[in-house]
């Protein structure tokens, strides 16, 4: 198949045993179903992708008109989440075809995209790591930053310097995670290690380029 990712839906995390006894800590991902919704091509827009729709239970509600007459175009029905996946301009993929989990297999290397947890408004400690002052009494310097910038010149904070601010909610790419386990049944991959984002959030699994 030229499509070689799917979108998913993050279950959770677990821990699987193996047969030396090992506790593997892993991510359980509700992959798929997905269906092509719409072919790009180098000729008409520039590049050679496809548009990825993820089929859910749950029936879309409130769509609106220029989502609804896309999706009508391509006779499918609305999918609440839809993602672009890019693939070769020779590939054969159809408006319609399906996409699901079998596309993975045990031991398959892949990355996943998705969105980090929302930490709101941290400070320098939580958002960057800074070791802070001494924690004794009288100290006056706990927390806070420290200097900033200097004052004759060039009389700025300089661009870029790390301050207290929003924190998290960040688009996140994990590579080289390892397939531990894929049921095709219930569209359900297992994957070794974290994924971003929290339960219930939407990622994208891609299959790295050397397990194509």
């Amino acid at each position: 198949m030229a499509v070689q990712g799917i979108i998913g839906k993050k279950v959770g995390m677990t821990q699987v045993f193996q047969e030396d006894g090992r506790a593997v800590p892993v991510t359980v991902i509700q992959a798929g179903p997905c269906v092509v919704v719409q072919r790009k091509s180098v000729q008409k827009d520039g590049y050679s992708a496809v548009q990825l729709g993820l089929v859910e239970p749950r029936k879309v509600k409130n769509v609106n008109k220029p989502t609804a007459g896309h999706f009508k175009k391509a006779d499918l029905p609305p999918c609440k989440v839809t993602r672009e996946l890019r693939v070769e301009d020779g590939d054969e993929v159809k408006v319609g075809q399906k996409v699901d989990v079998a596309l993975f297999a045990a031991g398959d290397k892949v990355s996943v995209v998705g969105v980090s947890k929302g930490k709101g408004f941290q400070g320098v400690v939580k958002r960057h790591h800074f070791a802070g002052g001494d924690a004794s009494h009288g100290s006056m310097f706990h927390r806070a930053p420290g200097g900033i910038g200097a004052s004759a010149y060039p009389s700025r904070v300089i661009k870029g310097m790390r301050a207290a601010g929003h924190m998290g909610s960040d688009r996140v790419t994990v590579k080289n995670l390892t397939v531990v386990r894929v049921d095709v049944d219930n569209n359900l991959l297992v994957l070794k290690g974290a994924v971003p984002g929290s339960g219930g959030g939407y990622i994208v699994i891609r299959k790295n380029a050397a397990a194509r």
